[in-house]
């Protein structure tokens, strides 16, 4: 029986199982930054079935939230508040739409030329490590700016300190379906250990109803917002590329030829457009159903209808909202460090990846002044609009890798190039 013409039934339950595999990463994001669990399930359902109608359900791929956007979220929410944010990620999606539009016209290697990894690499790095900062202080049972003290601080660590073991050790123990939940493991273990500790408030949980319509914010425009928001998208854009690329290995198909990587890329885009506008995390291709998929087989674009199905069902239990808004500070925090950590680790692998030769001076500027930028919080101001963190970084490392001079001979090297 091929999988086209399985009962309805399996179809159901392997979609429920792709669901499952993302929802701890999907709710994770929306936990960290302040916005809506229900609104990310939403939104990623939603924009799962907006990819699907623009690839014409060819491509096995569920969008969740997207984690490049954390740190960025959480700061543009503080400085210009939520509903400005949100027009920022709406403006961030159209980012997607302008490479798609791009690669139609010009072909992937356009965007290869002007976001090589020396430009992508330092980039994602920034998003990881800008706001470090933020992990170690809710781990420390603090608020995310360290001014308030939610936990005192020894319950905080060995709560912190539990669930970032959990997570780790899922991650590098665990074997088949489980390996992809490091992320549930640890947020289930934490929580588990915070209800022992007397940490959580049920009150919340018990009045919360059954029921309930997601509350909709509506987006608001707001320049500096928007300058801040839109170069973010340019790391996960480029990782949609690689996301698109390692579905198709798996499933023996090349989705950057039919449907075109233009369509998948525009899918994404209007997929991120919809979840701004309705409130959620912007969204993008998981890593983590990639998996799922390559471990179970299910290669039929329809079990991501049904898992976009029941996360947008999902998004209405009020009661499922509650608890996932009761999990303590340290929770999160301890898994934020990681999760921090590993994005900057990402960055540090693209550079790798692609053999960047950090001797050729050119290559070494880009590379240390986006660090720098970033990480030393330098802020420009232009035309009265405010660029600083990933968005300076960003056009900061594409207009260097432009203008700076290529290297025309190779220059002697202190130690032996990597064959």
């Amino acid at each position: 029986m091929t999988q086209a013409n399985e009962p309805v039934w399996r179809q159901a339950l392997s979609g429920a199982q792709i669901l499952f595999v993302a929802f701890g990463a999907l709710v994770l994001v929306p936990l960290l930054t302040g916005l809506n669990p229900s609104m990310a399930l939403l939104g990623a359902g939603l924009g799962t079935l907006i990819f699907q109608l623009a690839t014409g359900r060819t491509v096995p791929i569920f969008l969740g939230s997207s984690f490049a956007f954390i740190a960025p979220i959480v700061y543009s929410t503080q400085t210009w508040g939520l509903p400005a944010t949100l027009g920022g990620l709406f403006a961030a999606g159209w980012l997607y739409l302008i490479l798609s539009l791009a690669i139609r016209l010009r072909g992937v290697d356009f965007i290869h030329r002007i976001m090589p990894p020396v430009v992508v690499g330092p980039i994602i790095m920034v998003i990881g490590l800008g706001l470090a900062g933020v992990a170690v202080n809710m781990a420390m049972g603090k608020t995310g700016d360290g001014k308030a003290v939610l936990v005192e601080y020894q319950t905080a660590l060995l709560v912190a300190g539990v669930s970032l073991a959990t997570t780790a050790a899922v991650a590098t123990k665990a074997r088949g379906i489980f390996r992809l939940l490091p992320v549930l493991s640890g947020v289930a273990v934490g929580y588990l250990v915070s209800i022992f500790l007397g940490l959580v408030d049920f009150s919340k949980i018990a009045n919360a109803p059954w029921i309930a319509v997601p509350h909709f914010v509506t987006p608001q425009w707001n320049w500096s917002a928007v300058l801040f928001m839109f170069p973010v998208a340019l790391a996960p854009a480029i990782e949609h590329v690689g996301d698109i690329v390692a579905i198709g290995a798996v499933t023996g198909k090349d989705y950057t030829e039919s449907p075109g990587l233009h369509r998948t890329m525009l899918g994404d885009g209007l997929a991120v457009c919809c979840a701004a506008l309705i409130g959620g995390p912007p969204v993008t291709t998981y890593a983590e159903v990639t998996g799922a998929v390559m471990i179970t087989r299910c290669y039929n674009p329809v079990i991501m209808t049904w898992a976009a199905g029941f996360a947008v069902v999902m998004a209405f239990f009020g009661k499922f909202n509650a608890i996932l808004q009761s999990i303590p500070v340290p929770v999160m925090g301890g898994i934020m460090m990681l999760l921090f950590g590993s994005i900057a680790s990402v960055g540090l692998n693209t550079l790798i990846h692609a053999r960047v030769d950090m001797h050729k001076p050119r290559n070494l500027v880009i590379v240390s002044l986006v660090l720098v930028f970033g990480i030393g919080g330098l802020t420009i101001n232009v035309a009265g609009q405010h660029l600083h963190g990933v968005s300076l970084c960003g056009i900061a490392a594409i207009l260097m890798n432009l203008l700076l001079p290529k290297d025309q001979v190779a220059e002697p090297s202190a130690e032996p190039a990597l064959e």
